[in-house]
């Protein structure tokens, strides 16, 4: 009986954690370094090192959260915001977060798995007709473009397009031949085309020739965008009130969106760049990018292509709550997204002895690997990704961490910072054995 009670206090005190609202005057402090683990002094060479970056003119500012068993150790946001007014970056500053968006569409896809609407080795032709014929690329002549085709051993599955196995290549940043023939089908990447349509888009990519055989290979591509609008036909919504009613709402996640609300647009940051020199530059003009113009606005207008690969723009904070919910099984202060089941498929190596460089891949997830643990101290185990415009995540079921750096420069030449930052978040932490101690909890029995 007493044993029961004490459950049932702690299941109360565990719901009644409140779903905080993100707000310039609301957001969680700095954090307390100490109470999740780690030094203060570890942070502070942290701060050093960022701002030798931005002293250095390599990048405008960061904006970075570490959270330990559900407690903030470290929030903070160094630098400008727009290196060209020289406005001071604030934690509530809105980034670009490019293909971070992936996970987010991935969880979509498991929420519908679970509902029984899909399973993931559905042929995707079941949900997008034109998927029925495609082909596989054979011979390319890069003089004219023309190729030739061969015929697929077995469909393109919707597991396949979770793990970036189905051949389908990426528009603009994938390879040399795959970048011409989406050129010349008018697909293209899926970030600063607001006016694009997302069904066209797909059907689009159904016409170009898959660059292997499905399971064959690992491919990182444009997958996500059709899983995006595989989620909109199954669903009947579009993919943002799908993500708004489903994620973010009952997450809190209320600074996150394909197109920001006019109350939110003054805290985008500037999209920066570098000249043919390397010195960092705000970019305000249109980008030409393998013959497509990007907006580097774009989140600051009324869009309507909703691109699950690519499209959304979050805070440092709103996206550390979705990860919070990954690491706690699927739930975050009472709301559960998913069941401890979908994140273990979606966080389990999918892809067997190919490889994602060092990593493996789960399902929306990189997976690191022994040897990618060894490189820079992230527990095996531990699953990330990152965004084109200079972003990185990860979260690290072992030690309990999850993290984020924020950067909206593209290119940039200095990216190691992301490296760095990873070592500084581990050579800051002195409790490497501790147990939960409260928070938003790893695992919680709330139904479902």
């Amino acid at each position: 009986m007493k044993n029961f009670l004490l459950a049932v206090l702690l299941k109360t005190l565990l719901l009644a954690l409140p779903n905080v609202s993100v707000s310039q005057s609301s957001s969680p402090g700095n954090g307390v370094p100490e109470k999740a683990g780690f030094s203060a002094e570890g942070f502070s060479r942290l701060d050093r090192i960022v701002q030798q970056y931005i002293d250095s003119q390599w990048i405008a500012g960061a904006s970075m959260i570490i959270v330990r068993d559900g407690q903030i150790a470290y929030h903070k946001a160094l630098g400008f915001s727009d290196i060209s007014g020289k406005e001071q970056l604030k934690k509530d500053h809105i980034f670009r977060i490019a293909s971070q968006t992936k996970a987010i569409t991935s969880t979509a896809i498991m929420i519908l798995l679970e509902e029984g609407k899909l399973l993931l080795d559905d042929a995707v032709s079941k949900y997008i007709p034109a998927f029925a014929g495609v082909k596989v690329l054979d011979k390319f002549n890069e003089n004219d473009t023309t190729y030739t085709t061969k015929p697929l051993k077995r469909n393109i599955t919707i597991r396949d397009l979770l793990t970036h196995t189905s051949g389908i290549g990426y528009a603009q940043i994938g390879s040399k031949t795959y970048k011409a023939i989406a050129a010349k089908a008018g697909v293209y990447g899926g970030i600063g085309t607001p006016h694009e349509s997302l069904a066209d888009q797909v059907n689009r990519i159904a016409t170009i020739p898959l660059e292997h055989q499905p399971g064959e290979k690992f491919t990182y591509g444009l997958n996500i965008d059709v899983l995006g609008y595989i989620v909109e036909l199954v669903s009947k919504q579009s993919l943002e009130q799908f993500f708004r009613r489903r994620i973010f709402e009952p997450l809190g996640m209320q600074d996150t969106w394909f197109y920001l609300p006019a109350d939110r647009r003054k805290r985008l940051v500037r999209l920066h760049g570098e000249d043919s020199l390397g010195r960092l530059s705000a970019l305000k003009k249109p980008l030409g990018v393998e013959g497509k113009n990007i907006d580097p606005d774009f989140p600051n207008s009324d869009g309507r292509f909703f691109a699950g690969g690519a499209g959304l723009s979050s805070t440092a904070y709103d996206y550390a709550l979705f990860m919070q919910m990954i690491l706690n099984g699927g739930i975050l202060n009472g709301k559960r997204i998913l069941s401890p089941n979908s994140v273990k498929l979606m966080t389990t190596n999918q892809i067997g002895s190919l490889n994602n460089g060092n990593n493996k891949f789960g399902l929306g997830f990189g997976l690191v690997t022994e040897k990618e643990a060894a490189r820079l101290g992230l527990s095996a185990g531990s699953f990330e990704w990152g965004g084109a415009f200079s972003s990185s995540y990860w979260i690290d079921p072992e030690k309990k961490i999850v993290a984020q750096l924020f950067i909206n420069q593209w290119p940039n030449r200095h990216g190691d910072i992301h490296d760095k930052f990873k070592v500084q978040v581990y050579s800051a932490l002195m409790d490497q054995s501790r147990s939960t101690t409260g928070g938003m909890p790893i695992y919680d029995t709330s139904p479902y």
